[in-house]
């Protein structure tokens, strides 16, 4: 299954929100885990994004439906990158 990373920033809504619910990370994750997608592992960070995401997915197809549905809910803008393990990386080489 593809891996992706999504880079996550807070819109000022999804700060309030967060604020009120710190669970509202896990009820996400849970969500998105509906739509066909595993979240793999996630991180919160300080900097430009405050948070990173690995996630499986099964395709482009359901990456891209997943960054829309998160985007249409404005707390969040998303950022994503299709991974790929270093060494299959280079033995394309």
């Amino acid at each position: 299954m593809p891996t992706y990373i999504m880079l996550t920033k807070l819109t000022p809504d999804g700060v309030k929100t967060l604020k009120n619910n710190p669970g509202r990370v896990q009820e996400v994750n849970r969500e998105v885990e509906q739509l066909g997608v595993k979240v793999v592992s996630q991180w919160a960070t300080l900097g430009a994004y405050d948070f990173v995401s690995v996630i499986d997915a099964p395709d482009h197809k359901t990456m891209a439906k997943l960054s829309i549905e998160m985007g249409s809910r404005g707390s969040v803008a998303n950022e994503t990158l299709a991974a790929m393990d270093a060494e299959e990386f280079t033995d394309t080489l």
